[in-house]
Protein backbone atom coordinates (compact mmCIF):
# COMPACT_ATOMS: atom_id res chain seq x y z
CA UNK A 1 0.00 0.00 0.00
CA UNK A 2 1.24 3.10 -0.74
CA UNK A 3 2.75 5.47 1.92
CA UNK A 4 0.19 8.34 0.91
CA UNK A 5 -2.50 9.32 2.33
CA UNK A 6 -6.27 8.22 -0.22
CA UNK A 7 -8.39 11.35 1.01
CA UNK A 8 -10.61 11.63 -1.84
CA UNK A 9 -12.03 9.16 -3.78
CA UNK A 10 -9.70 9.75 -6.79
CA UNK A 11 -6.90 9.78 -4.14
CA UNK A 12 -8.01 6.06 -3.31
CA UNK A 13 -8.33 5.30 -7.00
CA UNK A 14 -4.42 6.72 -6.89
CA UNK A 15 -3.24 4.76 -4.18
CA UNK A 16 -4.57 1.57 -6.09
CA UNK A 17 -3.04 2.38 -9.59
CA UNK A 18 0.40 2.87 -7.42
CA UNK A 19 -0.31 -0.45 -5.93
CA UNK A 20 -1.42 -1.56 -9.45
CA UNK A 21 2.22 -0.69 -10.69
CA UNK A 22 4.13 -2.23 -7.95
CA UNK A 23 2.07 -5.33 -8.58
CA UNK A 24 2.70 -5.41 -12.25
CA UNK A 25 6.44 -4.25 -12.00
CA UNK A 26 7.03 -7.05 -9.30
CA UNK A 27 8.17 -5.28 -6.62
CA UNK A 28 5.90 -5.93 -3.71
CA UNK A 29 5.62 -9.31 -4.64
CA UNK A 30 9.02 -9.64 -3.58
CA UNK A 31 9.42 -11.84 -0.64
CA UNK A 32 11.14 -10.07 2.65
CA UNK A 33 10.46 -6.45 0.85
CA UNK A 34 8.95 -3.74 2.49
CA UNK A 35 6.13 -4.10 0.11
CA UNK A 36 8.43 -3.27 -3.00
CA UNK A 37 10.23 0.04 -1.27
CA UNK A 38 13.24 -1.49 -1.44
CA UNK A 39 13.80 -3.73 -3.84
CA UNK A 40 16.52 -3.98 -6.88
CA UNK A 41 15.55 -4.63 -10.30
CA UNK A 42 15.99 -8.55 -10.51
CA UNK A 43 14.09 -8.58 -6.81
CA UNK A 44 17.27 -8.18 -4.17
CA UNK A 45 16.52 -6.15 -1.68
CA UNK A 46 18.55 -2.88 -0.57
CA UNK A 47 19.24 -1.80 3.04
CA UNK A 48 18.81 1.99 3.88
CA UNK A 49 16.87 5.16 2.45
CA UNK A 50 18.95 8.09 2.44
CA UNK A 51 19.41 7.70 -1.01
CA UNK A 52 18.62 5.94 -4.51
CA UNK A 53 21.09 2.80 -4.30
CA UNK A 54 22.50 3.50 -7.38
CA UNK A 55 23.31 -0.38 -8.49
CA UNK A 56 23.81 -1.15 -11.62
CA UNK A 57 22.47 -4.34 -12.47
CA UNK A 58 22.71 -6.61 -15.64
CA UNK A 59 18.69 -7.64 -16.18
CA UNK A 60 19.99 -9.97 -19.32
CA UNK A 61 22.62 -10.31 -21.45
CA UNK A 62 23.67 -6.23 -22.57
CA UNK A 63 20.72 -4.95 -20.97
CA UNK A 64 21.56 -3.00 -17.63
CA UNK A 65 19.29 -0.72 -15.56
CA UNK A 66 19.83 1.19 -12.32
CA UNK A 67 16.05 0.60 -11.27
CA UNK A 68 15.05 0.42 -7.82
CA UNK A 69 12.20 0.77 -5.34
CA UNK A 70 8.62 0.15 -5.68
CA UNK A 71 7.99 1.98 -8.88
CA UNK A 72 11.77 0.74 -9.96
CA UNK A 73 13.01 4.25 -10.55
CA UNK A 74 16.36 4.86 -12.10
CA UNK A 75 18.94 6.80 -10.41
CA UNK A 76 19.55 9.64 -13.19
CA UNK A 77 15.50 10.37 -12.84
CA UNK A 78 15.59 9.62 -9.04
CA UNK A 79 18.46 12.60 -8.80
CA UNK A 80 16.39 15.01 -11.39
CA UNK A 81 12.74 14.52 -8.95
CA UNK A 82 15.05 14.56 -5.64
CA UNK A 83 15.72 18.45 -6.93
CA UNK A 84 12.50 19.26 -8.61
CA UNK A 85 10.38 18.29 -5.51
CA UNK A 86 13.00 18.84 -2.76
CA UNK A 87 12.61 15.42 -1.70
CA UNK A 88 15.38 14.65 1.23
CA UNK A 89 15.58 10.67 0.54
CA UNK A 90 14.56 7.85 -1.26
CA UNK A 91 12.00 6.94 1.61
CA UNK A 92 8.55 5.09 0.85
CA UNK A 93 6.88 8.73 0.76
CA UNK A 94 9.27 9.86 -2.19
CA UNK A 95 8.91 7.06 -3.94
CA UNK A 96 5.24 7.59 -4.06
CA UNK A 97 5.80 11.44 -4.99
CA UNK A 98 8.08 11.19 -7.69
CA UNK A 99 5.60 8.28 -8.96
CA UNK A 100 2.47 10.83 -8.54
CA UNK A 101 4.59 13.62 -10.46
CA UNK A 102 5.23 11.00 -13.30
CA UNK A 103 1.80 10.20 -13.55
CA UNK A 104 1.14 13.66 -13.61
CA UNK A 105 3.31 14.83 -16.12
CA UNK A 106 2.00 11.74 -18.78
CA UNK A 107 -1.68 13.88 -17.67
CA UNK A 108 -2.83 10.80 -16.60
CA UNK A 109 -4.55 12.42 -13.21
CA UNK A 110 -8.21 13.04 -14.26
CA UNK A 111 -8.50 9.39 -16.22
CA UNK A 112 -7.25 7.78 -12.70
CA UNK A 113 -9.24 9.57 -10.47
CA UNK A 114 -12.29 9.22 -13.02
CA UNK A 115 -11.67 5.55 -13.20
CA UNK A 116 -11.08 5.40 -16.56
CA UNK A 117 -8.17 2.53 -16.17
CA UNK A 118 -7.38 1.72 -19.77
CA UNK A 119 -6.87 5.54 -20.55
CA UNK A 120 -4.69 5.69 -17.42
CA UNK A 121 -2.35 3.02 -18.63
CA UNK A 122 -1.95 3.81 -22.00
CA UNK A 123 -0.96 7.67 -20.41
CA UNK A 124 1.32 6.06 -18.15
CA UNK A 125 2.90 3.08 -20.63
CA UNK A 126 6.21 4.73 -21.63
CA UNK A 127 7.40 5.13 -18.17
CA UNK A 128 6.31 1.80 -16.73
CA UNK A 129 8.39 -1.67 -18.77
CA UNK A 130 5.96 -3.77 -17.35
CA UNK A 131 2.53 -1.57 -18.75
CA UNK A 132 1.12 -3.44 -22.09
CA UNK A 133 2.46 -1.08 -25.12
CA UNK A 134 5.28 0.00 -23.11
CA UNK A 135 7.48 -1.49 -25.61
CA UNK A 136 10.81 -1.66 -23.91
CA UNK A 137 11.31 -5.41 -24.51
CA UNK A 138 11.00 -6.47 -21.35
CA UNK A 139 7.35 -8.53 -19.93
CA UNK A 140 4.36 -6.72 -20.30
CA UNK A 141 1.42 -7.46 -17.98
CA UNK A 142 -2.10 -7.56 -19.68
CA UNK A 143 -4.87 -5.21 -19.17
CA UNK A 144 -6.89 -7.77 -17.61
CA UNK A 145 -4.34 -8.65 -15.32
CA UNK A 146 -3.81 -4.86 -14.05
CA UNK A 147 -7.36 -4.42 -13.96
CA UNK A 148 -7.60 -7.21 -11.72
CA UNK A 149 -4.56 -6.10 -9.07
CA UNK A 150 -6.33 -2.22 -9.48
CA UNK A 151 -9.68 -3.64 -8.69
CA UNK A 152 -7.96 -6.01 -5.96
CA UNK A 153 -6.38 -2.79 -4.66
CA UNK A 154 -9.69 -1.04 -3.72
CA UNK A 155 -9.62 0.84 -7.43
CA UNK A 156 -13.01 1.37 -8.90
CA UNK A 157 -13.05 1.74 -12.73
CA UNK A 158 -15.38 3.15 -15.24
CA UNK A 159 -14.10 0.87 -17.96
Amino acid sequence: MPRISPGSAGGKNMCAFLDMIAWSEGTSRVKGSDDGYNVLVGGRLFAGYADHPREVIEVRPGLYSTAAGRYQLLARYFDYYKRELNLPDFAPISQDKIAIQQIKERNAIQAISGGHLDDAIRLCANIWASLPGAGYGQHENSIAELADAYCHAGGVSMA
